[in-house]
């Protein structure tokens, strides 16, 4: 109590808080349904099954068109004279060599553009479909990047003209049977997840227990846990960062 006048100490500093408070209570509110609109964001598809099925039509093009020109310009069956108006001055090893860059240059711009893709559905919350897909996605590339260094192994090698055409169209037909599967299953998890339009994963009530778990379960390893949590924690940064970003916008307009 104070001496002087036997009231509590704090009063003028509570009364100055309540004044406070009461200048905030009257400034410009926004209502529940912008903030709705704000948190709530509508759910958007991965668009990159088109790519990869456009991308799967032209391997097996490329495979079939050099199987083509490996029979018609270096085994010489059939008409020489096609492969030679086709292809001119070029010998056939070269040009299935130059495919196999540009199919490997699509592969690589797919890549860019799919990592892309699912940094924004990261960004959305799906981290679990993130997770999923962090490994798959760079397959495709790594197939072909090892199918390149046989390729040129083979080339380098001094091999008779029929034993280096029947290698490099093993190693391509080799190339193809490992990269079409991959592809088709990386396409059919995308289809699936684009269908069934899910919430994302921190909006979900058991998808945010098992990435906001703490501790060790039965099967789990540090590696798991820890990387679960950089992603939630990563995720809720800029989600608050774009949050707050809106809510002054939105103050802003009112």
């Amino acid at each position: 109590l104070n001496q002087e006048s036997g009231r509590p100490a704090g009063t003028s500093a509570d009364l100055s808080r309540s004044l406070d408070e009461d200048s905030m209570v009257d400034g410009p509110l926004i209502s529940t349904g912008a903030l709705h609109s704000v948190i709530r964001t509508e759910f958007q598809p991965v668009p990159t099954a088109c790519q990869a099925c456009l991308l799967s039509v032209l391997h097996v093009t490329y495979v079939v068109l050099s199987v083509c020109v490996a029979v018609l310009c270096e085994l010489k069956f059939g008409q020489v004279d096609v492969c030679e108006s086709i292809l001119g001055n070029v010998e056939g090893d070269s040009a299935i060599l130059f495919g196999k860059v540009c199919l490997w240059v699509l592969e690589l711009l797919f890549t860019a553009y799919v990592q892309q893709q699912h940094s924004k559905a990261r960004s959305r919350g799906y981290l679990q479909f993130y997770r999923e897909m962090q490994g798959l996605k760079y397959l495709q590339l790594n197939i072909h990047s090892a199918g390149n260094a046989l390729l040129v192994v083979v080339l380098a090698a001094r091999l008779s003209t029929t034993v280096r055409t029947y290698m490099v169209l093993s190693i391509l037909g080799l190339e193809l049977l490992f990269s079409l599967p991959c592809l088709f299953y990386y396409t059919v998890k995308v289809i699936q997840f684009n269908r069934e339009r899910a919430a994302a994963d921190v909006s979900q009530g058991e998808h945010s227990q098992i990435l906001t778990e703490t501790g060790f379960r039965e099967g789990s390893s540090l590696e798991e846990v820890v990387e679960k949590q950089a992603d939630l924690i990563e995720y809720l940064k800029q989600h608050n960062t774009l949050l707050s970003k809106r809510l002054l916008n939105l103050t802003a307009q009112q």
